[in-house]
């Protein structure tokens, strides 16, 4: 996922564009409080735009409360302290219809299960079970090597296993898709991973999908996708409603 935020814009690349795709990783979880950026520069060449349009886009994440620039030997862009995912994500669910939300659940699970099925055809045993050791290190509770649970810390890590699972498809655009997706959805996702059953149900939930793509068997694996995706959306939009109602 942390590829994904600094991935070349191009030709149609705005300032706004530079600004949504830094914002998205910062509301989402994926740039922490404290997380420093990349130089301006450097934001510039990776994402395939001038200068100039980096520092427009840094300048209206400040505007928003979302970056802070410090100066000095030690200075930079940095993401700010008031910062928080789960804010932003409970504001956009807010702001979301159940339609959308669903919708989104199909396009992720289409994608999703399209993955799962080819990882399932085309895997080694080898890349399976390195994905199924890296699960096991997320005990199901919600803790990750004996440290209280942090559901960003929580969510980062699950994301970046089903995007593992999905480069095993050998697809990479399959891969750029999920990729793509996955962050528009990890924020929603996050504001239920605060449940610590809704954790162990995820868990159990991948944990089952490697079962299914370590045994070649592709109906199971999308199946279980499927599954793994309504459960969520319902979850997610279940909380919409009550956020509507509180």
């Amino acid at each position: 996922m942390h590829g994904a935020m600094f991935m070349p814009i191009g030709d149609a690349g705005r300032a706004e564009l530079v600004e949504k795709r830094l914002a998205d990783a910062i509301t989402g979880g994926h740039l922490r409080a404290g997380d420093r950026l990349p130089s301006e520069a450097e934001l510039a060449r990776t994402m395939g735009v001038a200068p100039v349009t980096v520092r427009e886009a840094l300048m209206a994440l400040r505007s928003r409360g979302l970056v802070i620039t410090r100066r000095g030997r030690n200075g930079g862009s940095f993401v700010s302290d008031e910062a928080d995912p789960l804010a932003f994500a409970r504001e956009t669910l807010v702001r979301s219809s159940s339609l959308a939300i669903r919708d989104l659940g199909v396009h992720y699970a289409a994608l999703t299960s399209a993955g799962a099925r080819l990882a399932a055809r085309r895997a080694a045993p080898s890349e399976v079970a390195a994905i199924r050791a890296r699960l096991s290190r997320i005990e199901p509770s919600g803790t990750s090597s004996g440290a209280p649970h942090e559901s960003g810390a929580w969510r980062q890590a699950m994301d970046d296993l089903h995007l593992e699972l999905v480069a095993l498809s050998q697809s990479a655009r399959l891969t750029r898709d999920q990729m793509r997706l996955q962050a528009e959805l990890s924020p929603l996702l996050l504001l239920i991973d605060v449940d610590p059953a809704v954790r162990h149900r995820q868990w159990k939930q991948l944990d089952r999908l490697l079962d299914a793509v370590e045994a070649g068997d592709e109906d199971a694996a999308g199946a279980t996708v499927e599954s793994l995706v309504s459960e969520a959306i319902n979850a997610i939009d279940g909380l919409r409603l009550s956020l509507h109602g509180s």
